[in-house]
């Protein structure tokens, strides 16, 4: 077997001189290999088409020989797939030419996988996050070429790789599956939010390159920018068709920006190194900093006589980006910020996980309105958690586009790691190939070396079981940091999350690193948010059920209730409900019905990052990041993510845009009494008169404050209200209203079950608006967080904003998009369109 780490991918030139790339996507047949036990008999027998890219499953499903696993209880019926050997075959007509190397570029193989060609094998692979190359030569025949790859069971091969090499210790029992004994991404194997789908299959490209004389086999630009000058160091690691160094003098080609430097190698090298200087180059920022300004980075390969071989491209962006760890001047915490160039960033963020359990379902379309939804909602950071994927190239290109950081786990989440032979071979193999890989982009601003192993090594009880044997520590303080040295020097590394710099300080300390907060959904109450001030939140999150549109084309149960055996199988949480419930039962009566139910989850589930954020943002400057746990889900499911495995919003996405705004203004409890305190991550100063009021429910003025705030950019400034505005005698019928101009927020005394509120009552209008239509609601009384769910009016519907609190005489105007009929003013004038909190009765006695 012959492989390359890194393999260049086509450019879109097809000159004859450069090589040709084919396709090979067309014919395939899928089929069980070997041993049928377990498999339906019309599956054993069957020869199904397949979809290259794709995997097993959604294959069976398009030739509807299993039900969609994303239904009801379907997915514990499926279990089998994963145990069974796969074989995939095709045939192609191939007619020997003038190249020298024909190889087969396989770039993901998912998992264990034996690559033939005409009965002659080309290889094998054990890894789903890394490309292969093979060469095909001796292999290939004038005429027609079977091609067949046979998939391996990821399962049987994880239990023989833990029963070969010792157990380690993984999450907890809701994850049993030894899915850190096997180089896959680990939620295929099951999460707390996702099902268990062991996935095989081609899910990327597969392709035939035949070529002549050499090949760029890596290219890696080094970008950085400094006094008005952008400098892009490329350096290229060139094969010849023989395996090794071309067997003539080769010259490297380099051109950005209109600047363009040359360089030859000798015949017997394989290494080049292009410089390239451009004068005041645009700078690349986060959006809500600057613009995102990318150039076309061109490397060529051609021999002496300057005929074409090879040919690559790419964009990049200038931009300088550090991770500043400074020790505070006490000795007792030290920072974790992103810089980028020059200017310290509050990164606004939440975490990554694979959009789909069959991945080679998201393209480039499905990436690029999934990350459109993260900037909408005000987010310049994702953060790609370490239980998932190296993403493919279009995630990273809609980051480039939108402005948006890129925070990138090495995939490494939740479980105690073998660091032996073969699984370290890979996992050297996959680092280096997706950090080569990944480099060009100027979103991708921090390698992470793991999810939470480092916090597991501390307090999940590891230590006996592991003993001296290995458990990861290697992979992230020893070859992880030395791989990004060595390939990406332009970039910050962190051996993990949550981390604080040294192994003598607790992981997840509040003074040093990252840290995560998830006592508050396991244990406590989100009001504990409030007890910490961490440097950098990069976990932390809530639980709400998906929107009613999703929840109700994936479960089908009758009556469908919050613990009916549908909902329950897409509750994955342990005790998810019981938590749902508890954290419930602390702001709100107990609900009725399960539309009650649904809508007081999703509105607690809200509430609950409000107060987090809040609270973590008005300590900027100490505080300089918060990464909810999480944007996006991979199916229907009751999850802790902002958008709902359908792609639609849930009521957390609105809050969240509320209050990852640029210009934040929130109060917060201080010093035994309360503060105001506005947040400003604008690059402009923010002055403004600030009106303090405290109110009854019924639009009563008790006490009024009028002060002024001037706020420098990035800059927080925190004022306390006087005590005879901010204190109140009736706790259950008062409330803080805080106006700074276009800006207004809202302090209540006490929880929504003890507050003695009065019934809401308003009034609804409804119009045509072009293609969309317009629901107004003029409030009678106070009404507190007005939500209206387009999608119980027709599942495609959606709706611009949520969560509006208005006072007695306010309205608000929604603007419905995607219902083809006239609504009418009853349909939307109530449950369960139309709802609010204070539209539920407090619990009493």
């Amino acid at each position: 077997m012959t492989y390359q780490h890194g393999a260049v991918k086509p450019t879109g030139r097809r000159e004859k001189d450069m090589g040709e790339w084919r396709d090979l996507h067309d014919g395939w047949v899928l089929s069980v290999a070997g041993d049928a036990e377990g498999v339906p008999s019309a599956v054993a027998s069957a020869l199904v088409p397949a979809t290259v890219p794709g995997c097993v499953h959604t294959d069976l499903l398009d030739s509807s020989l299993i039900p969609d696993p994303y239904l009801d209880r379907n997915e514990h019926d499926l279990r089998w797939i994963g145990r069974t050997r796969w074989r995939y075959a095709t045939t192609f007509e191939w007619r020997a030419g003038d190249h020298d190397r024909m190889d087969l570029v396989c770039d993901g193989l998912d998992t264990v996988a034996t690559v033939e060609l005409n009965g002659v094998q080309l290889g094998t692979a054990q890894n789903m996050h890394r490309s292969y190359r093979f060469d095909a030569r001796s292999a290939l025949r004038d005429g027609d070429n079977e091609l067949v790859v046979t998939f391996g069971s990821a399962q049987e091969y994880a239990e023989k790789m833990r029963d070969r090499l010792g157990d380690l210790p993984g999450p907890n029992s809701a994850t049993p599956e030894p899915f850190n004994f096997i180089r896959k991404m680990a939620c295929n194997f099951g999460w707390d939010w996702g099902p268990v789908l062991v996935t095989a299959g081609i899910w990327k490209p597969i392709r035939l390159h035949s070529w002549n004389a050499a090949r760029l086999a890596r290219v890696r630009p080094l970008v950085q920018v400094g006094e008005g000058v952008g400098t892009v160091e490329v350096l290229v690691d060139v094969e010849g068709s023989n395996g090794g160094s071309p067997a003539a003098p080769v010259k490297l080609t380099a051109r950005v920006a209109g600047v363009q430097a040359t360089v030859d190698i000798a015949a017997g090298e394989t290494t080049g190194t292009l410089e390239l200087e451009v004068a005041d180059p645009a700078l690349w920022w986060p959006h809500g900093y600057g613009e995102q300004p990318l150039y076309d980075l061109e490397v060529d390969l051609t021999d002496a006589g300057g005929a074409a071989l090879d040919a690559w491209s790419r964009r990049i962006g200038f931009r300088q980006v550090e991770l500043d760890t400074t020790p505070d001047e006490s000795g007792t915490g030290s920072a974790f910020t992103i810089v980028v160039n020059g200017v310290p960033i509050f990164a606004r963020g939440a975490n990554w996980i694979p959009d789909d359990c069959f991945p080679s379902r998201v393209g480039a379309d499905r990436y690029r309105a999934r990350l459109q939804q993260a900037k909408d909602a005000n987010m310049d950071l994702l953060r790609v958690w370490g239980g998932g994927l190296y993403e493919k190239e279009e995630f990273y290109d809609a980051a480039d586009e939108l402005g948006i950081l890129v925070w990138q786990d090495f995939l490494f989440a939740c479980a105690a790691y073998p660091e032996e032979s073969p699984l370290a071979d890979e996992v050297e193999a996959e680092a280096r190939e997706n950090v080569a890989r990944l480099m060009p982009h100027p979103s991708l601003v921090l390698w992470n070396g793991n999810n939470e192993n480092i916090w597991g090594w501390f307090d999940w009880g590891w230590q006996p079981t592991v003993g001296d044997r290995t458990w990861g520590k290697g992979y992230y303080v020893d070859l992880l940091p030395r791989i990004v040295s060595e390939i990406d020097p332009t970039r910050p590394y962190w051996p993990g999350s949550p981390y604080s710099g040294s192994f003598d300080i607790h992981p997840n300390a509040d003074d040093y690193g990252c840290k995560h907060v998830w006592d508050v959904w396991n244990a406590e109450d989100y009001t504990l948010y409030r007890a910490y001030v961490p440097r950098f939140v990069a976990e932390f999150g809530y639980q709400g059920p998906p929107t009613w549109a999703t929840l109700t084309r994936a479960v089908h149960d009758d009556p469908l209730a919050p613990d009916s055996p549908g909902v329950l199988s897409h509750q994955k949480a342990t005790d998810g409900n019981t938590k749902l419930a508890k954290g419930l039962a602390a702001h709100f009566a107990e609900p009725a019905t399960v539309e009650d139910w649904h809508w007081l989850t999703q509105l607690n589930q809200a509430r609950a990052l409000t107060v987090g954020i809040e609270h973590f943002r008005s300590h900027r400057g100490r505080c300089m990041g918060t990464v909810v746990w999480q944007l996006n889900d991979c199916w229907p499911v009751t999850s802790w993510a902002a958008v709902d495995g359908d792609a639609r919003r849930k009521p957390l996405w609105y809050a969240l845009r509320k209050v990852y705004d640029e210009r934040l203004l929130t109060v917060q409890p201080r010093d035994g009494g309360l503060a105001f305190v506005a947040v400003n991550d604008s690059v402009e100063s923010w002055a403004t008169d600030v009106v303090v009021e405290r109110r009854t429910f019924t639009g009563e003025v008790f006490a009024q404050w009028t002060t002024t705030v001037e706020v420098a950019a990035r800059e927080a400034a925190s004022v306390r209200i006087p005590v005879d505005v901010a204190g109140t005698t009736g706790a259950d019928l008062e409330m803080l209203v805080v106006t700074a101009g276009d800006r207004r927020t809202t302090w209540f005394y006490a929880e929504d079950k003890d507050l003695d509120y009065p019934a809401p009552e308003f009034e609804v209008e409804v119009r045509p608006a072009g293609s969309a239509q317009e629901v107004q609601v003029t409030a009678r009384t106070l009404v507190r967080d007005l939500a209206l769910f387009a999608d119980r009016l027709d599942p495609a519907a959606s709706v611009d904003d949520m969560l509006v609190t208005l006072l007695p005489g306010e309205s608000q105007t929604f603007r419905v998009e995607g219902v083809n009929r006239p609504l009418t003013v009853e349909e939307v004038s109530g449950a369960p369109v139309l709802r609010c909190a204070n539209g539920i009765p407090p619990r009493r006695g």
